[in-house]
């Protein structure tokens, strides 16, 4: 096992605030935390950034930076597909 903080959600089939609340934990340890996901995930990881932008607005957690890109994954039937990916940051003020 790692004793290395990670600074990054990976945004899967979980229920919501499943996310949000390991985002908030990361983020009382770290100044930013990335969030990412790809493919049908990407709008449960916008959603997970506006509710801690929005519900913890007094707390001071904003949204930084937004990466947007697309990976070439091979499918099972065996033919390259294209995935696109988000990468959110949050961050302290």
């Amino acid at each position: 096992m790692s004793t290395e903080t990670r600074d990054t959600v990976f945004i899967g089939k979980k229920p919501l605030m499943a996310y949000v609340t390991s985002t908030l934990i990361q983020l009382a340890n770290l100044p930013t935390v990335n969030i990412k996901a790809r493919g049908m995930s990407i709008g449960r990881a916008v959603d997970v950034a506006q509710i801690i932008a929005r519900k913890t607005e007094n707390a001071g957690y904003a949204i930084g930076d937004i990466k947007i890109d697309s990976e070439s994954l091979e499918s099972q039937d065996g033919r390259v597909r294209n995935v696109s990916t988000i990468e959110i940051q949050i961050k302290r003020n």
